[in-house]
C-alpha cells in the first residue's frame, strides 16, 4: 500500500474534474488517489470510470458538503497520511515528495500545508491558504501572502517551512491516526473553517502545523461557492461562532465572543451601507443559528485549551487603523 491517499471530494464538478485530474494523474506517483463522490447528479463518475480507470471512487449516499462528505469517504481510506485536494486544483511535479518526507522527519507534525498560489494569476498567492494561516485573539483567520482584500506577489519572500496555526483545505494533509483521534471535521459546519477548527483542536492537544514551501500547487477559488455568494457569508460567520465556542480557553470565552457579536454588528451595517442586504441578513441567520448550536457545540469543548492560539490581538485594528496591508506589517 502506498503511503499517501490523495482524496478528491466532488459534487457535480465533472468540468473541474476533466481540467484538473491530468496534472494530479501526472505528479501524483506516490500517492493512491480518490475521489469521494457527494451524490453528483451530472457525469462526474462515469467520466472517471471511462477516463481515469486507475482512480478509486468513494460514493457517499448524499450531498454532505464538505466536513461530513470528508468524514463518510476516509472511513474507507486507509493509507497513512491523507491529502485532502480540491478539485479546482493543479498540482506541480513532485509536490509530494517534500510533504511526505517533513511528515516522516517529524513525528509530532500533524498537518502540513503547501505553497498555495492563484491560478488564475500564477505570480500571485492564492486567497484561500496563501503560505499558511493563522488567527486574531478574536478568531480572524488571515494568512501569510493574505490579508482580507490584500494578495501579495510570490517573489520568495515566503520560501521556508514553519509552524503555522491552520492549513488551507484546499490542499490539506494530515496524518490518518491523528484525523481519526480527532474524530474528523465538524459536521456542524458543513463547509468553511472546519479546516481551521480541525487545526485548532489538534494544536490544543500539542499538535504541529506545518507550511511546506517545497510543495506548490495552483488553486482556482470560488469555483464551487463564490465569495459574492451571501450562503458563504452566513457559513462563515457561523462557523467562525462555533470554533471560538469550542477551542477558547474558559476564562477567555464570553468575553471574546460579545467582542465577536459587536464586531459582527459593525459587519453587517457595513453591507446594508453598501447595499447589500442578503449578506446582512446572512449574518442575521449566522447568528440564530449559532444561538440554536450552542448547546451542542459546548459539548464538544476540549478538557485543554491553550491561551497562546493567537498570532496578533486584532487583525482589523491592524489591517484597517494602522495600515499594515502584509504580514510582515
Amino acid at each position: 500500500m502506498k503511503k499517501i491517499a490523495v482524496v478528491i471530494l466532488n459534487w457535480n464538478g465533472e468540468k473541474l474534474l476533466e481540467q484538473f485530474l491530468p496534472s494530479v494523474i501526472s505528479f501524483s506517483n506516490e500517492a493512491t488517489i480518490y475521489v469521494a463522490d457527494n451524490a453528483s447528479t451530472d457525469h462526474s463518475i462515469q467520466f472517471i470510470k471511462d477516463n481515469y480507470p486507475t482512480i478509486k471512487i468513494i460514493k457517499n449516499d448524499g450531498n454532505y458538503g464538505f466536513a461530513n462528505g470528508y468524514n463518510m469517504a476516509l472511513q474507507q481510506v486507509e493509507e497513512e497520511f491523507y491529502c485532502l485536494l480540491n478539485s479546482d486544483v493543479e498540482v506541480t511535479e513532485n509536490w509530494l515528495t517534500p510533504i511526505l518526507s517533513a511528515f516522516e522527519n517529524d513525528a509530532n507534525t500533524a498537518i502540513i500545508q503547501p505553497k498555495i498560489l492563484d491560478y488564475k494569476n500564477k505570480d500571485f498567492f492564492e486567497y484561500a491558504g496563501a503560505a499558511g494561516g493563522f488567527i486574531d485573539q478574536y478568531g480572524f483567520p488571515f494568512c501569510r501572502g493574505r490579508i482580507f482584500e490584500t494578495i501579495e506577489k510570490d517573489i520568495h519572500q515566503y520560501d521556508d517551512d514553519i509552524t503555522i496555526f491552520w492549513a488551507s483545505g484546499a490542499c490539506f494533509f494530515i496524518r490518518k491516526e491523528v484525523y481519526r483521534k480527532l474524530n474528523g471535521f465538524d459536521g456542524d459546519f458543513f463547509a468553511h473553517q472546519e479546516e481551521i477548527d480541525l487545526c485548532w483542536r489538534a494544536f490544543n492537544l500539542g499538535y504541529t502545523v506545518k507550511y511546506n514551501s517545497k510543495s506548490t500547487v495552483y488553486h482556482v477559488g470560488g469555483a464551487t461557492l463564490n465569495e459574492g455568494n451571501p450562503k458563504k457569508t452566513f457559513l462563515n460567520f457561523r462557523n467562525s461562532l462555533l470554533m471560538l465556542l469550542k477551542n477558547l480557553p474558559k476564562k477567555q470565552l464570553l468575553p471574546i465572543l460579545f467582542i465577536r457579536m459587536i464586531l459582527d454588528g459593525i459587519a453587517a451595517l457595513k453591507f446594508i451601507s453598501q447595499g447589500k442586504f442578503k449578506h446582512f441578513f446572512a449574518i442575521l441567520k449566522a447568528h440564530f443559528h449559532f444561538y440554536h448550536l450552542i448547546s451542542n457545540n459546548l459539548k464538544k469543548r476540549n478538557t485543554i485549551q491553550k491561551d497562546n492560539y493567537y498570532h496578533t490581538k486584532s487583525i482589523v485594528y491592524s489591517y484597517f487603523v494602522k495600515g499594515g496591508k502584509v504580514f510582515e506589517q
